[in-house]
Formats: C-alpha cells, sequence, structure tokens
C-alpha cells in the first residue's frame, strides 16, 4: 500500500513539476536542455545526476581534499588543531554542485535549499543535541534576504528530527568579503567577529554551504567551544579541490 502512495506522490510531483516549467520555462546552464523538474530547476535532472559525494582522499580532521591517500591529516590541521573534532564534507566546489550553490545565494533561487541539503541524507551524520547555522552580519543578511545555511540546516534538521538553535552563535561585526584573501588574511579577518551565548555542554553541528580555507568553521567552532559546547562537527556542502 505503501509503495503505491510513493508512486501516486511521485506522479503527482511530476505533474506539478511539468506544470510549473510550462510556465516558468527555464533552459539548464549545462546542456541547455529544458529543465524538467522545478525541485532543482533550471538545472535539469540529468545534469542533477552528475552531483557526486567525493570519495578521495581527504584530511581526517577538516575534509580539505588530499593528493595522496597516504596522508591522512593536512599540514593546517597538523600545525594548528581547530576546535572542531572533524568536518563532513559532501562534495567539490566545482561544476553542478558549484553552480546550483552559487544560483541558490546570489540569484535567490530558495528552493534549491532543498535539493541541495537533501545531499547531507549520503553522510553519516550524528545525531547530536542541536544544529547551528553559519551565521551572516546583519547587513549581510539584510542585503541577501537570508541565510542559505539555515536553509539548508532546515533540511537537516527535518530529517534528523533535532533543533535548530538561530540565537546561539551571531555574527556582530562586519569584515571584508573573504573572496580574494589567503588562509592568514582570512583568519585574521574573522577574528572576534562571532559572538555565542553560554551553552551547556551540548553537542552541536556547525552548517555551512561551502568551505574554502576554514577560517570561518574555525573561528566559529572556537567561540562555540569558548562558549560551554562539548564537542562541534562541521557540516558543509562542499570544499574546493585544491588550497
Amino acid at each position: 500500500m505503501r509503495e503505491v502512495w510513493n508512486n501516486s506522490k511521485t506522479r503527482r510531483y511530476g505533474l506539478v513539476s511539468s506544470l510549473l516549467n510550462l510556465i516558468y520555462p527555464s533552459s539548464c546552464p549545462f546542456c541547455k536542455n529544458s529543465s524538467d523538474n522545478h525541485k532543482h530547476s533550471p538545472i535539469c535532472s540529468e545534469c542533477w545526476q552528475n552531483i557526486k559525494i567525493y570519495t578521495g582522499p581527504s584530511c581526517s580532521i577538516c575534509a580539505a581534499p588530499l593528493v595522496s591517500e597516504y596522508s591522512t591529516i593536512c599540514q593546517e590541521c597538523i600545525e594548528q588543531r581547530p576546535r572542531f573534532s572533524k568536518v563532513l564534507n559532501y562534495g567539490i566546489y566545482a561544476d553542478v554542485l558549484a553552480e546550483a550553490i552559487h544560483l541558490m545565494k546570489f540569484s535567490k533561487l530558495r528552493r534549491l535549499a532543498n535539493a541541495l541539503g537533501s545531499l547531507f541524507f549520503e553522510l553519516s551524520i550524528p545525531r547530536y543535541d542541536g544544529i547551528v547555522p553559519v551565521p551572516l552580519s546583519a547587513n549581510s543578511l539584510k542585503a541577501r534576504g537570508f541565510n542559505q545555511s539555515l536553509l539548508i540546516s532546515r533540511v537537516l534538521s527535518k530529517k534528523l528530527r533535532i533543533p535548530i538553535y538561530i540565537d546561539m552563535l551571531f555574527k556582530t561585526r562586519e569584515t571584508l568579503p573573504q573572496i580574494g584573501l589567503n588562509a592568514k588574511e582570512r583568519i585574521k579577518n574573522l577574528r572576534g567577529s562571532f559572538e555565542a551565548k553560554k551553552i551547556n555542554g551540548l553537542r552541536l553541528l556547525l552548517v555551512d554551504d561551502v568551505m574554502t580555507t576554514g577560517a570561518t568553521a574555525r573561528e566559529c567552532s572556537k567561540v562555540l567551544v569558548k562558549a560551554g559546547a562539548e564537542d562541534v562537527i562541521v557540516v558543509t556542502l562542499a570544499r574546493p579541490s585544491r588550497m
């Protein structure tokens, strides 16, 4: 009976997607064919299937992709161990995955948050005490109109059935854009820009869309642990292939 219901639900969703694509036609930015699924439109289903989980060698702490499969920890984590215990990262920030994240953030296609957040279901994420989305500053939130980390956190929260804490971690001052800064400059730029409320030994999942050098995750986890978090695991959609 459940299988019949699921098939019926899938057919109804397909009809709705077809109707929406007729009303709001769009072409896939990769293959230029018509988009066929409103859930991840304008990216078509065939191109969306090219988004794959990264299974290559990576740092066991920060999940940075490594060149050799015999390496286990990156140089940065050896030199300065972060306050988070580990990073659970889905894929490489390139091609379809990068485009989908970019469309969500900068073209304001919020519906992509559901499709992108669902990618987390392929990761072995523990059921911790709560989820903390990486916050934006007040001005950045006002300019964008939403926090993409919060949107994908909601998908994860619903799946794991654990609460989201949106009033636990704050970005209290404006910082320079991280783009164009090296790792050391990013750390310096973010230092002292986050604050957290008192935390009574909670184990937290810190969620962000993209982890580049890891400066944001390091600063946020440091503040959370200092405020009393027992453990912090970072969950992110993508990391660049090379730093």
